[in-house]
């Protein structure tokens, strides 16, 4: 899975939790994630976009149950693997969504769709970096 990242630079790395299978899942799960229009799109396809189960004067949401499963897998590792991490950004993420009264699913539903967010931003930049670095490069003749 490292040799296969080599070919293909990207900074998913850099999120803790994330190593070579899980970018390497990611990347061949996600395809060109340009074609997402927004991280909410990328969100909904990746699983972990919310759905309103309110009933009377309740309101309640679950994380959907449709779009790719096993990216939304993928996600559900890095976000526990996160949490595991006591000094990653996700763990102070979770400890203060449970502060503010939420709870463990709900801070985990949170969690997952903040790494959405972040998968998405840096999966775009990433595709956007090696497009410039291949106009940049001169053709062969």
């Amino acid at each position: 899975m490292t040799e296969a990242l080599q070919d293909y630079p990207t900074q998913l790395l850099e999120v803790d939790g994330i190593g070579p299978v899980l970018a390497v899942r990611l990347i061949g799960r996600c395809g060109r994630p340009s074609r997402f229009p927004n991280a909410d799109a990328f969100a909904n396809y990746a699983g972990v976009g919310l759905i309103e189960v309110s009933s009377g004067e309740r309101a309640i949401h679950r994380l959907s149950r449709g779009g790719d499963r096993k990216l939304n897998s993928a996600r559900h590792l890095v976000a526990v693997t996160q949490v595991r991490m006591h000094n990653s950004a996700g763990r102070r993420y979770y400890d203060r969504k449970i502060s503010e009264g939420k709870t463990h699913k709900a801070a985990m539903r949170c969690l997952k769709r903040k790494i959405a967010s972040r998968v998405w931003r840096l999966m775009v930049a990433d595709e956007r970096h090696r497009s410039s670095a291949a106009r940049a490069q001169p053709k062969a003749a």
